[in-house]
C-alpha cells in the first residue's frame, strides 16, 4: 500500500492545485493545515520543508529511490506527482512540452497577475489607511484580462489546454481563471475559457480537491492582523 504523502495546505488557488492533483492521481494524503492568516507559515519547523515560507508543501515518504523527499513550489509539486505516477503529463515528448510551456505560463503570469489583481482590487482598498489605487487596479485587471484572451484563444479548438487531454497544466491554471470574477473579469468576452471552466469543475476529482477544508477559508478584508501577516511582510 502506498504511504500517505503529507500536505501542507490553506484553501488556496495554490492549495487548490495540489489537492486537485492528489485527487485525480488517486494517491493517499494526510492533510496538515498551515492557517496563513495566523501566521503558521513562518513557524521554524515549516521553514524546514517550506523554506519561502508559502504554501504549499509535499512531504514523499516514497520518494526517490524510496527515501523521503519535501518538495516546495506547486508548480514543481505538480511535475513530480505527474513524473511519480506518469500520469497528466502527456504521452509524448511533444506533449510534454505542451504542458510545460503552459504550466510555465500559469506560474509566470496567471498567478502572478490574478493575485496582483485580487490584491489592489479587493484588499488594499480595505486596508488601514486604504490604498486604493486606480493606475495598480487598471494594471492588474488588464494584464489579468490579457491573459485570459490568451487562454481562450488557445481554448478554442481544443478541449484543455496542452490538447485535448487533461493535465497538469489544467490543474495549476484553474484555481486561478475560476476566480475571475474577483479579479473583475468579464467572462463574456471569453466563452471558450467559460466552457473550460465549467468542463474542468465538472470532473469528481476537481470537486473533490476544490472542497478541501473549504470552510476555514475566511474573508481577510476586514482583518487587520491577517493584512499585516499577508501584506506588510519585511525582509
Amino acid at each position: 500500500m502506498t504511504a500517505p504523502i503529507d500536505l501542507y495546505y490553506w484553501p488556496t488557488p495554490n492549495g487548490w492545485k495540489i489537492t486537485i492533483a492528489l485527487e485525480e492521481m488517486g494517491l493517499p494524503y494526510d492533510l496538515h493545515l498551515i492557517d496563513i492568516s495566523a501566521g503558521d507559515q513562518f513557524d521554524p519547523e515549516f521553514l524546514k520543508i517550506g523554506p519561502n515560507n508559502r504554501m504549499p508543501v509535499i512531504v514523499d515518504p516514497d520518494g526517490p529511490d524510496g527515501a523521503p523527499i519535501s518538495v516546495f513550489e506547486s508548480g514543481a509539486i505538480l511535475q513530480y506527482l505527474a513524473r511519480k505516477t506518469n500520469s497528466f503529463y502527456g504521452s509524448t515528448p511533444r506533449e510534454q512540452v505542451e504542458v510545460e510551456q503552459w504550466l510555465m505560463w500559469q506560474m509566470g503570469g496567471v498567478g502572478p497577475m490574478a493575485g496582483q489583481a485580487h490584491h489592489f482590487l479587493k484588499y488594499a482598498p480595505r486596508m488601514d489607511p486604504p490604498n486604493d489605487l486606480p493606475y495598480a487596479k487598471e494594471r492588474y485587471r488588464n494584464e489579468t484580462g490579457r491573459l485570459y484572451k490568451v487562454l481562450n484563444t488557445r481554448l478554442a479548438d481544443r478541449q484543455f489546454v496542452a490538447g485535448d487531454f487533461f493535465s497538469i497544466a489544467d490543474m495549476a491554471i484553474w484555481p486561478w481563471a475560476s476566480l475571475w470574477e474577483g479579479q473583475e473579469q468579464d467572462i463574456a468576452k471569453f466563452p471558450h475559457m467559460a466552457d473550460w471552466l465549467e468542463r474542468v469543475a465538472s470532473r469528481p476529482a476537481v470537486k473533490a480537491g476544490r472542497a478541501v477544508a473549504e470552510d476555514r477559508r475566511g474573508d481577510i478584508t476586514r482583518d487587520k492582523k491577517t493584512q499585516d501577516l499577508l501584506f506588510r511582510q519585511k525582509a
